[in-house]
């Protein structure tokens, strides 16, 4: 399906079209030592608005997870999106793959615009990223919005079934799907009303796409995040 239409392609060309028609544009900055990120920035920063950082979880890059949002936070925020490293358009050749390695390479691109004081809300993934952030630029980060993420699990939460593994590599096998069924599996734990009747086609389009540039990145990352929480509380 990829080589001749992919549904993914085309609906990450519409997501950029909504991007840019709420008056976002796209950026990529280049932060040296082989690391160069891509963020979505508001076309005119307006010092009289606060501003936000909206860091995505697993998933295709930032468009998939912000989209929805987009609209009525622009209109009381100057809102900032980045691809985080390995996903979208961001990467590195850098060996370090952590959440705070994350954290400082977004806050250099921040810097880079100018802004001094911000709100950041991360998904899953990305709640630790800006948990992260927050823990190490506190001058910086006033406010923080964790959605989905580990960070705040207890051991309690493992004991009632919510994300029940019995392993790290289960976990990533979720969480970094490669076949359309482990697709299907973390559709089921993470949507509220998950899709019922999704096309297997589609859903192998969409794993094409997302792991086409770093797929072995994203299974490190997602190892990675499993362990994370395994810190925290470990598995049940």
């Amino acid at each position: 399906m990829a080589s001749c239409f992919s549904f993914t392609s085309s609906r990450d060309r519409c997501y950029q079209y909504s991007f840019t028609r709420a008056g976002l544009k796209a950026t990529t900055t280049d932060l040296g030592e082989g690391t160069v990120i891509h963020c979505w920035v508001p076309r005119k920063h307006k010092d009289a608005k606060p501003t936000v950082l909206l860091i995505h979880g697993f998933g295709a890059n930032a468009l998939w997870q912000w989209d929805y949002f987009i609209d009525s936070l622009m209109d009381k925020f100057n809102v900032y999106i980045p691809d985080l490293i390995f996903f979208g358009e961001s990467y590195t050749s850098r060996s370090d793959r952590t959440e705070a390695f994350q954290a400082r390479s977004i806050m250099s691109v921040i810097r880079v615009f100018g802004v001094s004081r911000m709100s950041v809300a991360g998904i899953s993934y990305g709640g630790f990223v800006a948990y992260s952030m927050a823990a190490q630029y506190p001058e910086v980060v006033e406010k923080v919005v964790l959605c989905c993420s580990g960070v705040c699990l207890e051991e309690k939460d493992m004991d009632d079934g919510l994300f029940k593994v019995n392993n790290i590599e289960e976990a990533a096998s979720i969480l970094c799907p490669q076949t359309p069924e482990k697709l299907k599996q973390l559709m089921n734990l993470s949507f509220y009303k998950p899709a019922k009747h999704v096309p297997s086609c589609f859903l192998k389009d969409f794993i094409h796409v997302s792991s086409l540039n770093f797929p072995n990145d994203h299974v490190w990352l997602c190892s990675r995040y499993a362990l994370s929480i395994d810190l925290f509380i470990g598995f049940s």
